[in-house]
């Protein structure tokens, strides 16, 4: 593990599926760090850790803190190299940040709690389910258009595309999406529920 990472904690939940992103992401790259259960520290307290009040962060051993998955992710791809996420190709590099930036920003902020509490408990449902049609049908046509078939997203091995699209779909089947148009994103999720690092246990809050 890099010296950086080294007394780390991360803060996140149990089902905080961007929290999931960064996990899988170290089992990807054999380390462990030390969870911290946010949502159980009093209110003052992780808003100083985190003035946003959003999971995962991710404080390191000398006090300075990472908010947002995506630049704890790009940390760690940083400090910790192999075995990479990224496809070895630039383009490919690229459309795979294209497919996770798609679930991050345009997906993910649709279901979760705090944005559709804001709605009307009656027509929450069918708000998340048409947004997440949209995402996914988009997602679905990504995977359509590559110019060969691959078992992963833009490779074949599991990486930053598959790390934010598992996590997600698990959350949009909780909330009762329907996942059955989507052949293609099923089979990617799939084949990397076979794999140990997407088989996550709960985070373990005692270490």
């Amino acid at each position: 593990m890099s010296a950086a990472l080294h007394g780390a904690r991360l803060f996140t939940h149990g089902r905080n599926s961007a929290g999931e992103r960064v996990r899988i992401a170290l089992r990807l790259k054999g380390l462990a760090l030390r969870c911290v259960d946010a949502p159980a520290l009093p209110r003052a307290t992780w808003r100083g850790i985190n003035p946003q009040g959003l999971m995962p962060a991710l404080v390191l051993a000398d006090g300075r803190v990472v908010a947002q998955a995506t630049a704890i992710l790009e940390l760690i791809e940083e400090l910790v190299p192999a075995p990479p996420l990224l496809p070895p190709d630039p383009i490919a590099r690229a459309q795979a940040r294209s497919f996770a930036q798609h679930i991050a920003s345009d997906l993910h902020p649709v279901t979760v709690q705090r944005i559709r509490r804001q709605l009307p408990e009656a027509s929450q449902a069918g708000w998340v389910a048409h947004w997440t049609a949209e995402a996914l049908a988009a997602l679905e046509a990504m995977l359509a258009r590559r110019a060969v078939p691959l078992p992963f997203c833009y490779g074949t091995v599991p990486g930053w595309a598959e790390i934010h699209l598992v996590p997600q779909l698990r959350a949009s089947a909780r909330l009762g999406c329907d996942l059955d148009p989507y052949p293609l994103l099923r089979g990617v999720a799939a084949r990397c529920d076979a794999l140990a690092a997407f088989d996550l246990p709960p985070p373990d809050f005692g270490n």
